[in-house]
């Protein structure tokens, strides 16, 4: 038992330094809030929120894993992509409910989400795995059940409000947006149907070699579920305080908008794409696919809903159109990995497309 004890305590120190992080801010952090006018302080600050909430988003997602594979998929990738939406949706709400009224956050936020993973995540994963196995193999009807359900939900949550005339601007009314609350959620509760029910073999292929698969069995699944629940605490209640640095950032330093949408993107897309691209370069392509474009989906059909139902409560306004640029980087991202996953074999020419585009919405964060 001691052993046992023991053994945690090594594997799972960084719970420590989240716990300790957690006790320093609520004790100082109003004396702390004071001091972001230095920059020293805000780098700091910034630089250390930052950190332990990536680490715990980390923490959860080593235990997802762990849980997918005592589980197998797709239940394992649903434990990792709800997570992961969790958190999204608390550093979200976060920003939007401490500072000032920022209508785009939740629109920057879901798009800078589509296109890490679709573009950056994909595309690295596509690469590494493409210069190590040459070629690799999914489930043609995975992919294409997940990008059926993707296309239409983003068009109509990231394009269509810029061509509703009720209300001016790419904004959309109440009535409107409460309609793609229901067909959100809707759809992605026909979908976990599909793909939990009748046509779970659609999202597997490739499983664990029984030797992995009986090293994670040997853990029970109690304690992996248990620290995946302890390590989201610290990230709910740190998003608050991380939220005052960039906010600060985006409202008194006059940074781009768009900032804030894009570190709250990197923030809960890392995890998974670390998930992926080692799945890739293991040769399990499917398992990779299933986390990226379920993270996709999710963060649609889960995020978005979310989003729309705590701005009406909270009084706050939210823009969901895509404005200049954006729009067409979007359809063109949408129009490639439709091609990208309509042979069910990828290759590393895939991969380098997929990157370029990520390139390109860099580059227009910065230049529009």
């Amino acid at each position: 038992m001691e052993r046992t004890l023991s053994s945690y305590a090594r594997r799972e120190w960084f719970l420590g330094v989240s716990v300790v992080s957690c006790l320093y801010f609520t004790t100082a952090g109003a004396s702390l809030d004071a001091r972001l006018s230095n920059p020293a302080w805000l780098f700091v600050t910034f630089i250390w929120l930052f950190s332990v909430v990536l680490g715990s988003a980390l923490c959860v997602v080593r235990h997802a894993e762990q849980l997918a594979v005592r589980l197998g998929e797709p239940y394992g990738t649903l434990i990792l992509t709800i997570s992961v939406t969790f958190i999204e949706v608390v550093s979200i709400s976060a920003i939007m409910v401490h500072g000032d009224n920022n209508p785009t956050l939740a629109r920057d936020t879901l798009f800078a989400v589509v296109m890490i993973i679709l573009n950056g995540m994909v595309g690295l994963s596509l690469l590494v795995g493409g210069l190590r196995h040459r070629e690799q193999h999914y489930n043609l009807q995975g992919a294409n059940a997940y990008l059926c359900v993707i296309i239409p939900l983003v068009v109509l949550s990231l394009i269509l409000p810029n061509y509703t005339q009720t209300m001016p601007g790419p904004m959309m009314t109440f009535q409107k947006q409460l309609f793609l609350v229901l067909a959100a959620i809707g759809l992605y509760a026909a979908f976990l149907t599909m793909q939990t029910g009748r046509h779970r073999d659609y999202f597997t292929l490739i499983e664990e070699t029984p030797a992995e698969r009986k090293a994670y069995m040997a853990e029970p699944t109690g304690p992996s579920a248990l620290l995946l629940l302890c390590y989201l605490v610290p990230v709910v209640f740190l998003a608050e305080h991380l939220a005052r640095p960039v906010d600060y950032m985006i409202e008194t330093l006059k940074a781009p908008a768009a900032l804030g949408g894009a570190i709250m993107a990197v923030l809960v897309a890392t995890p998974e794409a670390i998930g992926a691209v080692r799945a890739a370069m293991a040769n399990r392509l499917q398992r990779s696919i299933n986390i990226f474009l379920g993270s996709v989906l999710s963060t649609i059909g889960l995020t978005i809903p979310a989003m729309i139902l705590i701005s009406h409560f909270n009084g706050h306004d939210m823009i969901l159109g895509l404005e200049h640029t954006d729009p067409i980087l979007l359809l063109l991202t949408l129009g490639v990995s439709v091609v990208t996953f309509a042979s069910g074999r990828t290759n590393i020419l895939q991969g380098a497309v997929h990157l370029i585009l990520f390139a390109a919405y860099l580059l227009l964060i910065v230049q529009g």
